[in-house]
């Protein structure tokens, strides 16, 4: 155990199967579940029961809470915001679930208030810290790979649409579908590998045709309570998009609650020594290479990582590092979790007007964030 976590109290503003992830992780790293709130009283007894914790109905009691060090907000996304501000403005670190929020106008007013706020703001991508994205990573930075130039971002599912009636169809509580659950972790991680490059032009295409079939097949039961008449469904259940940036990088992706192909979180990264493949937040990485030694050849190796560790254990850790030492984390920035917010707000803008998005900055600078907050 660090010393240095023990003392930390954390609490959590969300208190389903997240939250309960999060705890669980929190508690086996060392540090102290002490508090957390839900609107729905079963989860709060739930909860309490689980972790000794003091249970609140609302986040502001919890904030106020001289024993919350640290919040995690694992909510539906449009009350990420209320939640984040308020913790930062009274003093707490926070971890905040992807996406940053459920809007881009929202994500830049957590942004802003991160960039005055005396604590840290991490965002939940957890994908990045898997054992395949950390291999990749080392030999990356040793140059295996060469340049980059293309990244295919795929997370795919068969049959899984939430279901129409839970938050996750809802855009007033979601902000999106399956690009704003599911293909937010592929977009990220393809922006992450590419060291969050200028990104000059999106392009996308949204599609809802399943969440409003009667006949909706779903032979795993993904969907609870199917009823397509009654419930309302106005979010996308897939998506397709390219991204390009201005060293002529580019990413494809795709992402799909619900489609006619084989299910897939394939990610196919191209460079001009080598290449990697793997699916995301998988544990094992395939590098491809050709060499000419003896005679021209390929080059297939598998690495295996550690089973053991996963992404959410590692990026809890480093979110309690942060904490526990008051440094700005390196990682799972609130800048970067804008970049990708903005790209995914302008999939959504391609969408609607069936153009390109031009792009002539997507990063957000510090002296930016900086103007931004005197003018707030």
């Amino acid at each position: 155990m660090n010393a240095n976590r023990a003392g930390i109290g954390v609490g959590i503003v969300g208190l389903g199967g997240m939250g309960h992830l999060h705890a669980r992780s929190i508690t086996d790293l060392g540090a102290t579940v002490v508090a957390g709130a839900d609107l729905v009283e079963e989860q709060r007894q739930r909860f309490a029961d689980e972790f000794g914790a003091t249970a609140y109905e609302t986040h502001e009691g919890l904030v106020a809470d001289d024993d919350v060090d640290a919040v995690i907000v694992t909510t539906p996304n449009r009350f990420h915001e209320p939640i984040t501000v308020d913790a930062l403005e009274a003093g707490c670190d926070v971890l905040v679930e992807k996406p940053l929020a459920h809007s881009l106008e929202s994500a830049e007013r957590i942004v802003q208030t991160a960039a005055s706020a005396d604590g840290i703001c991490m965002v939940g991508f957890h994908n990045r810290h898997a054992a395949s994205m950390a291999m990749f990573d080392e030999h990356h930075a040793r140059g295996r790979f060469g340049t980059l130039t293309h990244v295919e971002a795929n997370y795919v599912r068969r049959r899984g649409v939430p279901g129409p009636g839970s938050w996750f169809t809802d855009p007033e509580l979601a902000g999106g579908g399956a690009l704003l659950d599911i293909g937010v972790h592929a977009l990220d991680l393809a922006l992450y590998a590419l060291d969050f490059p200028e990104i000059t032009e999106v392009s996308g295409t949204t599609r809802t045709t399943f969440g409003r079939d009667e006949g909706y097949a779903d032979p795993d039961g993904f969907g609870d309570n199917w009823d397509a008449e009654a419930e309302t469904y106005e979010v996308d259940d897939s998506v397709s998009a390219f991204i390009r940036t201005a060293d002529g990088q580019t990413i494809s992706l795709e992402a799909a609650w619900a489609t006619n192909r084989e299910e897939s979180m394939d990610f196919r990264i191209r460079g001009t020594e080598g290449g990697a493949q793997f699916d995301i937040g998988d544990t094992n990485l395939e590098i491809l290479e050709t060499g000419t030694a003896g005679c021209d050849h390929y080059a297939d190796v598998t690495l295996t990582g550690d089973s053991s560790l996963t992404g959410y254990t590692a990026q809890d850790e480093q979110f309690l590092e942060a904490v526990a030492t008051g440094d700005t984390p390196e990682t799972n920035t609130v800048e970067e979790a804008l970049t990708v917010q903005r790209v995914i707000d302008a999939i959504y803008r391609s969408g609607e007007t069936g153009q390109a998005v031009q792009l002539e900055q997507a990063n957000v600078s510090e002296a930016q964030l900086e103007q931004a907050t005197q003018l707030d």
